[in-house]
């Protein structure tokens, strides 16, 4: 996946999970529940565009690294709160694939990185 597409995909991620958290209920546990998913959520972008601009192989992966990280928490904070049952499945299932698959993509990326590295 070229760098640009990716980038917009990240964005296109956080703009997504803003707008979610946006609409989950207004009791304490949602709210901070979302509050955990929109720090990590928004971060996978911003990391991402860091990895972008990178100094070595081992700066990207690094940077890399840290997007799936953030990545992984922001499905683990949507599928908490569909266990918790304080969202509504239809909604949270596509903000959940898109984490799962820019999980995969991350991981792909660092695994690649990592083989042209040595």
């Amino acid at each position: 996946m070229k760098h640009q597409n990716l980038q917009d995909r990240t964005r296109t991620f956080a703009l997504s999970v803003i707008k979610f958290t946006e609409q989950l209920q207004r009791d304490d546990t949602s709210k901070i529940l979302g509050r955990q998913l929109l720090r990590s959520g928004t971060s996978v972008g911003a990391n991402y565009r860091a990895a972008c601009r990178s100094k070595s192989k081992a700066d990207f992966i690094s940077k890399m690294s840290t997007v799936l990280e953030e990545a992984d928490e922001s499905a683990f904070w949507i599928e908490l709160l569909l266990d918790a049952e304080k969202t509504n499945p239809q909604l949270a299932q596509p903000l959940l694939a898109e984490a799962n698959e820019l999980i995969a993509i991350t991981a792909s990326s660092i695994n690649t990185a990592r083989r042209n590295a040595g």
